[in-house]
């Protein structure tokens, strides 16, 4: 626990800007009732809001928080450590680099900014001031990602060859900055930045090769969805796939490896299902028939060959974020959403929309 209490200010007071409150103010980002005691378990206070917009500032008035009439106020508050930025994606840059030049540490809403040339103006600032700049990769803490992640660092599905990464939903695109290509909007930037961050911290691999293709079905304005897949070195091929007009949702994880199956229905299921074989030397199999005829390829394998049971991990301590941060700042821990890791996603989210444009594979150079 450190002993500093640190102040922070919050840029955009939107949903996720909501999140962090609780979070930081409570210990629980799912706090339901209003209002609430302010314990500040994480070692932060919220200084204070800053939003060009007046309705999100009333409403930080209506949550008990303390308003800036500007950012420029909230810049030359001296008792301000840390900004974080939860605007939308376009002024990300602008805002952290002019954070880190007044002193404070930063952290930034993903994605991190909308190009690999953006955020290399930022990495600058935060090199030259000596000032710490994270991320908010907040989706590495999710359940069903860190049940996959055991299965695969354990081996249980032996030399694993395909991993299918899906995030589906029916609603379209939501009307806000989502919405809007001047904004950063867009699915391969608001989910697809997530699911690759995900896969490329839990394999230990270069890529190889990208291709991409984005959907535009409620709207031509910014992709509504998308399919990728990533082929690393060693033959590893990753599916993504996010919709927003999908009635019926796919498994959200599914691995196939050399002697078994994964299957994770739910975002935030921390349970798999998982099917291995146990006995290799029993190959035989009673034929399907179906009224167009018989197959002995596809015929399930018998019950005394395989296992199946359910494999499950805790859930994710999402405030080991928080406490890296100010472990970073006091220089007693290293960052765990690595800089170069933000930079990596954001070539491959490149590498997907040259993808897409030009209808080829892309290789990929690292």
């Amino acid at each position: 626990m450190n002993d500093k209490v640190y102040k922070m200010g919050i840029v955009g007071y939107g949903g996720m800007a909501n999140w962090h409150r609780k979070l930081i103010q409570t210990g629980n980002p799912n706090q339901k009732t209003e209002p609430y005691e302010v314990t500040n378990p994480l070692g932060i206070e919220i200084k204070g809001i800053f939003d060009i917009a007046q309705e999100p500032m009333k409403k930080a008035i209506e949550d008990g928080l303390n308003v800036y009439k500007s950012f420029e106020e909230m810049l030359a508050d001296e008792e301000i450590d840390i900004i974080l930025c939860a605007t939308p994606n376009e002024v990300h840059k602008d805002t952290i680099v002019r954070a880190l030049e007044a002193g404070k540490h930063a952290v930034s809403e993903k994605p991190v900014t909308v190009s690999s040339k953006d955020l290399q103006e930022m990495i600058n600032a935060s090199e030259r001031t000596g000032n710490v700049f994270v991320v908010h990769q907040n989706r590495r803490w999710d359940g069903d990602f860190l049940t996959l992640q055991d299965v695969y660092k354990k081996g249980l599905l032996g030399e694993i060859f395909e991993i299918q990464s899906r995030i589906h939903g029916s609603r379209g695109i939501p009307g806000d900055w989502r919405g809007k290509k001047e904004n950063g909007g867009g699915m391969m930037l608001d989910w697809g930045v997530h699911i690759i961050d995900q896969m490329l911290l839990m394999i230990d691999d270069k890529i190889d090769t990208v291709y991409a293709t984005m959907d535009h079905v409620t709207t031509d304005k910014v992709d509504d969805g998308f399919r990728m897949i990533l082929t690393f070195k060693n033959g590893l091929r990753v599916l993504f796939e996010v919709g927003t007009s999908n009635f019926i949702s796919l498994p959200r994880f599914y691995a196939l490896g050399t002697d078994g199956t994964l299957k994770i229905n739910k975002l935030g299921n921390i349970e798999a299902e998982v099917t291995r074989i146990i006995d290799k030397t029993k190959n035989d199999a009673k034929p399907i028939i179906t009224a167009a005829g018989l197959t002995k390829t596809m015929a399930p394998r018998t019950a005394e060959t395989t296992v199946s049971e359910i494999v499950s991990n805790k859930w994710g301590n999402i405030k080991e974020f928080y406490a890296n941060l100010l472990n970073t700042i006091e220089g007693k821990e290293t960052q765990i959403v690595k800089l170069e890791q933000v930079m990596r996603v954001m070539k491959v989210m490149e590498a997907s929309f040259e993808s897409d444009k030009l209808g080829q594979i892309i290789k990929f150079e690292e």
